[in-house]
C-alpha cells in the first residue's frame, strides 16, 4: 500500500465513500475506513440502498418488526434507509466535530420520483432532515430545473444540501446561484450561515461513457484520439467556474456572514472503461477544497497505486477547453450529451427506487405473521 490517500487528503481533497450498508456499519468496517483510509464522509443513493437491502445482512429484525406493524412499503423503506444514515452519521460525528462541520457528513437522497416536482422535493427534504435528525446529514436534491428552486428554499431553511446529478457547466452555474440565493434567504431569516454546508456533485465517468460511445460510432482517427478526455476536462472547467463564483462580490458579502463555500464533489469516479487507469478520476482531479466520493474498489485502487502528484486541476483550463472543443468539432453536441445524461440519471435512480420498493415489499410479505 502507498500513502496515496493521505497525500490526496493533504492536497485538500476530502475522501468520501460512495457506499453504505448495515453490515458495513455493524461490522466496524466504516469505522475502520475512517481510521485507516482517510475516509471523512459517506454518500448514498437509491441504487446503493437497493443493493444493500436486497443482498444485505442485518435488515431482517427491522423488517420483521415493520411487517408486524403492517407499515406501508414506502414507510418501511424510509425507516430502514434513515436508520442506516443515522447510524453512519453517529460513527462520523467525531470527524464532523473535528472539522468544524465541514466533513463527517452522510448524504441521503429525496425520492428520485420527485425530481421534477419542486414543492414535493422541498417537503421531502424537510421530512428527511427531521427523520434522520443529525446535524451532519446532507439531503441530496437533483440538479434538475425543478430541483434548483428547491435547493434555494431548503438551504434558506438552514438544511444542508448535496446537489446531485450535475453534468453540464451551465447547470452547475445555476446550482451555485441557487445555493447563494438560499444563503441570502437564510441570512435574511437570521440563521447562522456557518452551520449550513453544501456540496455540488459533478458526475464524471458517465460523461466519458456517453461521449466515448459517440466517438466510437464515428470510428475516425480523430475520434479515437479524443476518447477518455471529456469527463476530466468537464470537471476541471467546473472547478474554474467554482473559483470564479466563490471569489465574486456576491460571495464576499456572504463570506463576511461566515457562510461556507459549496464544495465541488467529484461523483461517479469509478472508471467504467477497462482501457483507462482505474484511478483516472482521482489522480487527474486533485484540487483544494474538493470532495471525491469513491466506490470501495476505487478507494482501494487509489490506496494501492494512485498517483497523487499535487494539484492536477488549476492551470489546465486551456487544455480542458481544447479537449471539449475537439469533441464538438467532430459533431458531438455537448448540450445533447449532458441532457441525455441528466434524463438517464433521474430515470436510473427512479428504477432503483422502484426495485427497492419491490424487494422490500417481498420481504415484508415473507416476514408478515400468519393471520389467525
Amino acid at each position: 500500500m502507498t500513502d496515496a490517500l493521505k497525500r490526496l487528503s493533504d492536497e485538500g481533497v476530502a475522501i468520501w465513500l460512495d457506499d453504505l450498508s448495515r453490515k458495513r456499519i455493524t461490522s466496524g468496517n466504516l469505522a475502520e475506513l475512517i481510521d485507516q483510509q482517510h475516509v471523512v464522509g459517506v454518500t448514498t443513493n437509491p441504487s446503493i440502498f437497493q443493493k444493500a437491502i436486497s443482498h444485505g445482512d442485518g435488515y431482517e429484525q427491522q423488517l420483521t418488526d415493520l411487517a408486524v406493524r403492517k407499515v406501508t412499503v414506502e414507510e418501511a423503506v424510509r425507516m430502514i434507509t434513515t436508520a442506516d444514515v443515522r447510524d453512519a452519521a453517529d460513527i462520523l460525528r467525531p470527524v464532523f466535530d473535528a472539522t468544524g462541520g465541514q466533513d463527517g457528513r452522510v448524504s441521503i437522497e429525496v425520492d428520485p420520483r420527485l425530481a421534477h416536482n419542486t414543492p414535493a422535493t422541498i417537503a421531502e427534504a424537510k421530512q428527511l432532515a427531521w427523520l434522520v435528525d443529525r446535524p451532519n446529514t446532507l439531503i441530496k436534491i437533483p440538479a434538475t430545473k425543478a430541483g434548483l428552486p428547491a435547493i434555494t428554499e431548503v438551504i434558506g431553511k438552514g438544511i444542508s444540501v448535496n446537489v446531485t446529478l450535475i453534468f453540464s457547466l451551465e447547470r452547475y452555474r445555476e446550482v451555485m446561484d441557487a445555493y447563494l440565493a438560499g444563503l441570502e434567504k437564510a441570512k435574511a431569516a437570521g440563521l447562522d450561515l456557518s452551520k449550513i454546508q453544501s456540496v455540488a456533485s459533478f458526475f464524471v465517468s458517465r460523461v466519458d461513457t456517453e461521449i466515448d460511445k459517440r466517438l466510437d460510432a464515428l470510428g475516425t482517427p480523430e475520434a479515437k484520439e479524443a476518447r477518455g478526455k471529456a469527463a476530466v476536462a468537464n470537471a476541471r472547467l467546473a472547478y474554474e467556474a467554482y473559483e470564479e463564483v466563490f471569489s465574486s462580490d456576491r460571495w464576499a458579502a456572504l463570506d463576511k456572514a461566515r457562510a461556507n463555500k459549496q464544495r465541488p464533489l467529484w461523483a461517479s469516479t469509478g472508471v467504467k472503461d477497462p482501457a483507462y487507469k482505474d484511478t483516472l478520476y482521482v489522480d487527474d482531479l486533485v484540487a483544494p477544497g474538493t470532495v471525491n466520493t469513491m466506490p470501495e474498489a476505487t478507494l482501494d485502487a487509489t490506496a494501492d497505486h494512485g498517483e497523487i502528484t499535487g494539484d492536477t486541476v488549476r492551470g489546465t483550463y486551456e487544455q480542458a477547453r481544447a479537449d471539449l472543443d475537439a469533441v464538438a468539432k467532430l459533431g458531438i453536441s455537448y448540450d445533447d450529451v449532458v441532457q441525455v445524461l441528466e434524463d438517464e440519471g433521474v430515470d436510473k435512480f427512479a428504477v432503483s427506487w422502484n426495485d427497492l420498493l419491490k424487494s422490500t415489499e417481498a420481504e415484508l410479505k415473507r416476514l408478515a405473521p400468519s393471520e389467525g
